[in-house]
C-alpha cells in the first residue's frame, strides 16, 4: 500500500504531487489514501486530531544551504544539490560561473548573510526578497510594506514591528524542510525546520512556514458538514470505479500525464469541470489531435505508421467500461477538490500575512498559494493547493508578475 508520505517525496522535497492527482499516479491505494489524507487534515483543522500545518509561500528561488558534509563548509545551492554531481556555492566566483541576472544577485546575497544564522546540517527555504524588493505601497488605500517574489504579492500592514524587521532585512527567507544523511545523494527529507536554534541577526527576515495558533480554531459545524460530504461523496463514487481501470492509469504513466496534461489547459484557464461523460470524450479527441500532430511531422510513411499505431495502442484503453470508469474517476477528483477547497478556505482565515495579486487596474485579494499539512506522529505531509485560483493567476498574462526578470531560473 501507498504509505502517506509518497504524496510528496520519499527522498527530497523537490517536487510535490498534488492530491487529487494520486487518483492518477496511485491507483486504488493512492485514491484510498486521498481521501484518507483529507479526512486526516479535516481531523487537524478542528483539533481532533495532533499535526501542523505548514504555508506554501511563492518564494523564489528554492534555496538549499548549510554544512556540506564532505567538507563541512557552507554553502548555498539550489535544485541541483541532489544531481548526480551535486552543484553547490561556497564562494562568489561558484555563483557568478553557473547563474546571472536577479538570480546570481540572490544567491549570493544568501552566501553572505545566510551564515549569521549559524545554521547547523542542511536545510531548504523560499526566497522571498532582498532589499530592492522591499516597497511601501497603499493598497486599498492602507499602507504596506510589500515584496512580491512570484505571482503573490505579500503585505505587512506598515508601522508593524514585522513591518519593521522587514525594512531592516538584507534579505528575507521562509523555511519548510530539514534534511539529514552523511551525504546529498542520501539525504532524507523531513517537513518543518526548528528556527528557535537560529541565531537572531537583523540582516536576515527568516522564520518557519508554520501555521500558527491552529489550536485556538474550530471548524463550525457547517463547514465540518460541508467538507464531511464532499469526501463521503468521494467514498461513494471510489467504491463504484473499477479498480482494473485505475491499475491500467497507474500501470501506465505516460498515459496517467496526458490525462494530468489535458486536465491542467482546464486549470489554467481557470475553468472547472462539468459534464464528465464529455470531459471524457474531449480526452480522446485531444489524444487524437495530439498523435495527429506527431503523424503530420513524419515524412516517410514508416514514421507515419508507427505514430498511428502508438495512437491505436492508447486508444485500446478507452473501452465502453473503461469510459464509464473515467467519468466516475473524473466525478471522484471533483469531490477531492472540493474538499480541499472548503479545507483550504478554513485555513485562509487563520492567516496573519496579507496576499493580493498585481493586476494592470490594482490590486486583488487572493489566499496563499496552498498548505502542506504534517502529521506529528507520523512524520507524513501532503500538500493541497487552490489551483483553479494560484494555476490560473500564474498563467494568466492579466497577472503581473514579481519573477519576469531577467536571469531568475
Amino acid at each position: 500500500m501507498i504509505n502517506f508520505k509518497e504524496f510528496i517525496t520519499e527522498q527530497k522535497n523537490t517536487h510535490m504531487t498534488h492530491i487529487e492527482d494520486k487518483v492518477l499516479y496511485g491507483g486504488v491505494d493512492g485514491t484510498r489514501q486521498a481521501i484518507l489524507a483529507l479526512r486526516s487534515l479535516r481531523d487537524m483543522v478542528a483539533g481532533v486530531k495532533d499535526g501542523n500545518v505548514s504555508v506554501k509561500w511563492d518564494g523564489a528561488p528554492a534555496v538549499f544551504c548549510g554544512n556540506d558534509p564532505r567538507d563541512g563548509k557552507f554553502f548555498v545551492a539550489k535544485k541541483g544539490i541532489f544531481n548526480a554531481t551535486p552543484k553547490v556555492y561556497k564562494t562568489d566566483a561558484d555563483v557568478d560561473a553557473d547563474t546571472s541576472g536577479d538570480l546570481s544577485t540572490k544567491l549570493k546575497a544568501a552566501l553572505k548573510y545566510l551564515p549569521e544564522l549559524g545554521i547547523k546540517g542542511v536545510v531548504q527555504g523560499d526566497f522571498l526578497f532582498d532589499s530592492s524588493d522591499v516597497k511601501t505601497k497603499k493598497i486599498k488605500g492602507k499602507p504596506y510594506v510589500t515584496f512580491h517574489p512570484n505571482t503573490i504579492v505579500y503585505a505587512i500592514p506598515a508601522g508593524t514591528e514585522a513591518a519593521k524587521k522587514v525594512r531592516a532585512a538584507k534579505i528575507g527567507i521562509v523555511w519548510h524542510t530539514t534534511y539529514t544523511g552523511n551525504s546529498f545523494e542520501t539525504m532524507k527529507a523531513s517537513y518543518g525546520v526548528n528556527t528557535s536554534k537560529f541565531r537572531d541577526t537583523k540582516n536576515v527576515w527568516s522564520q518557519d512556514a508554520m501555521l500558527r495558533d491552529m489550536t485556538q480554531f474550530t471548524m463550525t459545524k457547517k463547514d465540518t458538514e460541508e467538507v464531511n460530504a464532499h469526501l463521503s461523496n468521494a467514498g461513494r463514487i471510489f467504491n463504484k470505479i473499477s479498480g482494473s481501470t485505475l491499475r491500467t492509469i497507474e500501470a501506465n504513466q505516460d498515459l496517467a500525464q496526458t490525462i494530468e496534461t489535458f486536465n491542467n489547459t482546464f486549470v489554467r484557464k481557470g475553468q472547472v469541470i462539468g459534464n464528465t461523460k464529455a470531459h471524457v470524450e474531449k480526452l480522446i479527441r485531444y489524444i487524437q489531435q495530439k498523435f495527429q500532430k506527431e503523424i503530420d511531422k513524419r515524412k516517410s510513411e514508416k514514421g507515419k505508421t508507427a505514430q498511428q499505431k502508438k495512437l491505436d495502442d492508447v486508444l485500446q484503453f478507452f473501452s465502453p467500461q473503461n469510459k464509464i470508469s473515467l467519468q466516475m474517476m473524473f466525478d471522484l477528483q471533483k469531490s477531492i477538490v472540493l474538499a480541499k477547497l472548503k479545507i483550504i478556505n478554513i485555513l485562509n482565515r487563520l492567516n496573519g500575512a496579507q496576499t493580493f495579486l498585481k493586476t494592470r487596474d490594482g490590486y486583488k485579494v487572493t489566499g496563499q498559494e496552498g498548505y502542506v499539512a504534517i502529521d506529528k506522529l507520523g512524520g507524513d505531509a501532503v500538500k493541497i493547493v487552490d489551483r483553479m485560483e494560484f494555476s490560473y493567476a500564474n498563467f494568466s498574462p492579466e497577472i503581473i508578475k514579481g519573477w519576469d526578470k531577467p536571469g531568475r531560473n
